[in-house]
């Protein structure tokens, strides 16, 4: 009788559970693209620099982290091109993100007289930021990281 060795893939995530991650993960990766903002700002550093520093950062972290904890199960293969495909897709993601928050701002003007300019920015970056969540959850789990 033989025995099995060591599954070399895990099990394979539901979709609930690889939503789930996604999102954990995420939340864990804005932490990092916020910090690191704030603290090239505190240093001087110009707004575009410190954005695009830390949007890079995050967004590398979050590819590496849910290439193995989220879609785990479809890491092999072509890693070169899962990572343009990553690349391209946050790079779309970015401009939807950046381009909704400033639409909502300028649909918006009412809520900073009703309820102050902090409750305006605040609805702008949930509604972007969620947005942006769901299209890149539906593009890696189908496109960059299809099983």
């Amino acid at each position: 009788m033989a025995v099995a060795g060591p599954q070399t893939t895990g099990k394979r995530l539901g979709l609930f559970n690889q939503l789930f991650r996604f999102v954990v993960i995420g939340g864990g990766c804005a932490v990092i693209d916020a910090g690191t903002y704030s603290l090239l700002l505190a240093l001087g550093l110009p707004n575009w620099a410190c954005k695009a520093v830390s949007f890079v950062l995050g967004t590398s972290t979050s590819y590496v982290i849910n290439r193995k904890f989220t879609f785990r199960g479809a890491s092999t293969g072509n890693t070169t091109a899962k990572a343009l495909g990553f690349g391209l897709v946050y790079g779309v993601t970015f401009f939807v993100n950046v381009g909704t928050n400033q639409l909502l701002y300028l649909m918006l003007p009412h809520f900073a007289l009703a309820y102050g300019e902090q409750v305006r920015y605040a609805i702008c970056w949930t509604v972007a930021q969620a947005l942006a969540t769901l299209i890149n959850f539906v593009m890696l789990k189908w496109v960059v990281f299809r099983e």
